[in-house]
């Protein structure tokens, strides 16, 4: 089950909360964005559970409490472009989350080195190892949805669709 990644602006669903997800065989980590949608926050780290999928029924509760409209999951790739094992569980849990949440749409963003970034992002801030695992998920999932919401952000202004950031002709006022 070989996939890529999805293209940010891409069938975008406009304004709205988006959910970023760094799926671990452990822990998943999950930021959320402000409504315009331009900046990633932490939101929380959930404890994966192969067993009963609880994890998704905990993602899929986040996003009808905060009215999210996408879900972004993190897609670990090699540095030479290729899907390992991780790549094919990212993929399997994105699967998953879209059964429990649609019609929100769930998008695969490249994540490649995120979670090392995260780590040493958290490092340079006088973090020890001990204290990272608690957060760095978190911290992981906020690089992929930012990096998300930035190529977003350049695709539409590229475009000049306006998303977010514009108003409909006629609304504003003078």
């Amino acid at each position: 089950m070989t996939r890529g990644p999805d293209k940010p602006g891409e069938d975008d669903p406009g304004p709205g909360r988006r959910i970023g997800v760094d799926v671990g065989s452990v822990r998943v980590g999950v930021a959320m964005s402000d409504p315009s949608p331009m900046l990633a926050s932490p939101l929380q780290t959930l404890r994966r559970s192969a067993r009963d999928d609880s994890d998704v029924a905990q993602l899929a509760e986040l996003v009808a409490e905060h009215d999210v409209v996408e879900v972004v999951v993190g897609l670990p790739r090699t540095l030479a472009d290729r899907h390992g094992s991780a790549a094919e569980d990212a993929v399997r849990y994105a699967g998953l989350v879209r059964h429990r949440i649609a019609p929100v749409p769930v998008r695969m963003a490249d994540e490649r080195l995120s979670t090392v970034s995260a780590s040493r992002m958290l490092s340079s801030r006088g973090m020890s190892a001990r204290e990272q695992r608690a957060v760095v998920d978190q911290a992981a999932a906020v690089e992929i949805l930012q990096g998300w919401l930035d190529a977003r952000s350049a695709r539409i202004d590229r475009s000049g669709t306006g998303g977010a950031a514009s108003e409909p002709a006629g609304s504003s006022e003078e």
